[in-house]
């Protein structure tokens, strides 16, 4: 289904439950009873996804007095312009979409990324040392470090002082590594390849914080880690990824000693574009083996 169409079968629903005839789906009223003017329970049947429509394009405003103007200053942005009001309230289609986008970036976080995933891109499973979701979100230190088994298992799949480590970890959105990881990892590996350079096994660490990338350099002797990690979500996107890249990566190492290449996402920065670029660091990072704040030097 086009935008357009899903707009307004959207804007049909809300004028529907609003009104007191109950929802609309597929261009139709639902079956829902309607009792003294208020909708009842809508029907079991799904709705339309409100979240596929782009916010650039969103444009609420009754009388706005310069429409295409406004709309190319949105298409510049993806800020919540242009959602109109009612009253000094919210319109109703801009507070359902408000409400979508925060329950998807609570997805994101809550949720795990699947086995199937892990196992369809042959990733090598491991977990730091938290146990479940709610101690990798109240224990960040756990979440850079691995248990002496995992750390056996990392060693064998990566070996002794491997040039280049790509590892994957879940961070705070599940959803950012399976919308991007696919397509950003071939365009990494095809950049490395230029420069005759291969990688091991790729790993998949469970509840990771960007830390864990060190005691995995620490274990490894790796000249340089390339991480991909999904970012804290919010409004605007549940699917933000970043890469962290850091010559030889310890533990104790500063911040600033690693280079972040950050908001991959299809609003943003491309996996494609991102995978080739990272090759590009890596490359420079192994011939000035510093990276970070140094490597702009």
């Amino acid at each position: 289904m086009d935008e357009q169409n899903l707009r307004k079968m959207v804007e049909q629903m809300v004028e529907q439950m609003i009104s007191g005839g109950g929802a609309v789906i597929n261009n139709k009223p639902s079956k829902s009873s309607v009792s003294q003017g208020t909708a009842t329970a809508v029907s079991s049947e799904c709705l339309p996804d409100i979240t596929k429509i782009d916010l650039k394009s969103w444009f609420l405003l009754d009388h706005a007095k310069n429409k295409e103007e406004y709309l190319h200053m949105k298409s510049k942005t993806p800020a919540r312009l242009g959602v109109g009001r009612a009253g000094a309230r919210y319109k109703t289609m801009s507070m359902l979409r408000v409400r979508a986008d925060h329950a998807a970036a609570q997805d994101a976080v809550f949720s795990d990324v699947s086995e199937e995933f892990v196992k369809k891109n042959n990733f090598v499973f491991v977990k730091t040392l938290c146990k479940d979701k709610d101690e990798y979100l109240t224990r960040p230190d756990l979440g850079r470090r691995f248990g002496k088994e995992e750390l056996e298992l990392i060693k064998k799949t990566c070996g002794q002082s491997p040039k280049v480590l790509i590892i994957v970890g879940d961070g705070l959105s599940s959803s950012a590594i399976e919308a991007n990881v696919e397509d950003m990892i071939p365009a990494l590996k095809q950049g490395l390849s230029m420069y005759q350079i291969n990688v091991p096994p790729i790993l998949f660490i469970k509840y990771a914080r960007v830390g864990a990338m060190d005691d995995i350099g620490q274990a490894t002797d790796a000249d340089v880690i390339c991480m991909l990690v999904g970012e804290r979500p919010g409004l605007v996107t549940a699917e933000s990824m970043s890469a962290y890249i850091c010559y030889k990566p310890k533990h104790g190492v500063p911040e600033s000693k690693r280079t972040v290449i950050s908001n991959i996402h299809r609003g943003g920065t491309t996996p494609v574009e991102a995978g080739a670029h990272a090759a590009e660091l890596i490359k420079k990072m192994l011939d000035k083996k510093v990276s970070g704040i140094e490597l702009k030097g």
